[in-house]
């Protein structure tokens, strides 16, 4: 069930209204009872000092009967102040003492008596000897006030304090509701330039112009996983047509080939010669769909597994002697530098490695030395490979390790090369921690990529029986890269 932010704010804002009223109404209810109670026993103690001058001049019988009309007169009628006096002889006697539960005693003879049920019942009496003083013997003098008018005042209050504060929380609510509709609006305006977003107006992005700082990096992170989903949505309608591109070629050859083999009967020889052209071309959809599938794998995140320790100086020099006879009909020289002992998949580094060299083969003229450098960089190991050549433009260099990317200079060889070889070696060195790069100065360009100098991947133990892996299968065995060399990108 969907629950509306306004709604809900306005029902938190009225109950801490409610929370807040309810602590303020407590507070001035106690401070009310006890500034009643003070008044009360302040007046008490007035009316106890004129009963105490009273009765203690009352030194004969005469006196003391006017003294029993004073007390009369200073008794109201509602009986909220009682007057009290009894001693050993009946004749100094008056009213009849307060008498009940006490419930409270204070210093200076003061206790709260309760006469009958409920608390307006309660009385506040203060007990006062006083000695014998003429014909008078000594007498004891009680003055009780009642709690009844401040039990009218306090439940008067308390009442008009509920209702204020049930009113005010309602208030609260209302208002609190008006106002967060109004703090919400940016929110709706966001919403309304979201659902604007769709795959024919992918350009839309959310106006974060004055926004509030709370949905300002909101709006930031929406827009840039707008950005992020826009490039990705335009790199797979760029692959899907790429791919498109890649397959239709051999699909046509393939179709042409036999369609011209069907036209008539043909002999044995040439038929065995239209299989043969035919599996090349299955064998090249065969390695583009691979290699995309490797790609594919790679873009999901997929870490490189079977990794074991390596000089990489002794793997570069295997994939060299590999690729001796396409050295030698390059009519090129290679020669590798440094080493470093680094955690890798064999076959992986195996096919980076043979990529670009295959890559700088098919870019340097005769007689060229192609150099291979291994050199340690902070936490990477970078295996870079540089050869002699024409420069590569700056735009240019920004793409070669894009899928399906060739420069219109080598459009010649794209029967031979489907444009993914640099893009797997780029795939190889993030699947080990590391990056690539590429530079063109000076007559040189230098092709490079990095691994992590340092892994702890799971599945390291499984050792040499993991270089089956499905990744590598993907890679394709190195034994394949003569018949489909790795991508001529520059």
């Amino acid at each position: 069930m969907n629950r509306s932010i306004a709604r809900r704010l306005a029902f938190m804002f009225a109950a801490v209204a409610l929370f807040v009223f309810t602590l303020v109404g407590t507070g001035l209810f106690l401070v009310l009872r006890t500034q009643l109670e003070l008044h009360l026993r302040e007046s008490l103690d007035d009316r106890t000092q004129i009963a105490r001058i009273i009765v203690y001049h009352a030194i004969t019988p005469e006196k003391w009967k006017m003294a029993r009309e004073k007390l009369t007169d200073m008794t109201p009628r509602d009986g909220v102040t009682l007057y009290s006096v009894w001693s050993a002889d009946s004749s100094y006697q008056f009213g009849k003492p307060v008498t009940g539960q006490v419930m409270d005693r204070w210093s200076g003879g003061y206790e709260r008596v309760r006469t009958g049920p409920g608390s307006e019942n309660d009385m506040l009496t203060s007990t006062v000897t006083l000695p014998a003083y003429g014909q008078r013997p000594v007498v004891m003098l009680q003055v009780a006030a009642g709690y009844s008018a401040n039990a009218r005042t306090m439940r008067a209050f308390g009442f008009a304090l509920a209702a204020l504060s049930a009113l005010g929380s309602l208030g609260v609510l209302l208002l609190s509701y008006s106002v967060t509709r109004i703090g919400l609006a940016p929110l709706t305006r966001l919403t309304r330039d979201a659902s604007a977003v769709s795959p024919n107006n992918r350009s839309q992005r959310l106006n974060t112009r004055s926004l509030p700082l709370e949905l300002n990096d909101l709006a930031n992170s929406f827009n840039g996983a707008l950005e992020r989903l826009d490039g990705a949505y335009g790199r797979l309608e760029s692959f899907n047509a790429d791919v498109a591109h890649e397959l239709r070629t051999p699909v046509t050859i393939l179709i042409g080939q036999t369609e011209v083999a069907l036209t008539r009967n043909r002999s044995v020889d040439d038929l065995r010669h239209t299989l043969q052209s035919n599996l090349e071309e299955f064998e090249r959809m065969r390695a583009i769909i691979n290699d995309m599938l490797f790609l594919a794998r790679a873009d999901q995140g997929e870490r490189a597994t079977g990794l074991l320790d390596a000089s990489l100086a002794a793997e570069v020099a295997h994939t060299l002697e590999f690729l001796e006879i396409p050295l030698e009909e390059a009519h090129v020289h290679a020669v590798a530098t440094g080493d470093a002992l680094v955690r890798v998949n064999k076959s992986l580094f195996g096919r980076a490695c043979i990529n670009l060299l295959m890559n700088a083969i098919q870019h340097c003229a005769p007689g060229s030395t192609i150099k291979v450098s291994i050199t340690r960089e902070g936490d990477q190991v970078r295996v870079a490979v540089a050869n002699p050549g024409e420069p590569i433009k700056r735009a240019v260099l920004d793409h070669l390790f894009d899928r399906f990317y060739r420069a219109e200079v080598s459009r010649t060889n794209s029967r031979e090369n489907h444009g993914l070889g640099l893009a797997i070696v780029k795939a190889t060195a993030e699947m080990h921690g590391g990056k690539v790069s590429a530079t063109s100065a000076g007559g040189v360009n230098t092709f490079s990529f990095s691994v992590a100098a340092s892994r702890s991947e799971r599945g390291s133990e499984q050792g040499s029986e993991q270089e089956s892996a499905p990744e590598t299968q993907a890679a394709n065995a190195p034994a394949s890269v003569p018949m489909q060399p790795a991508s001529a990108s520059h």
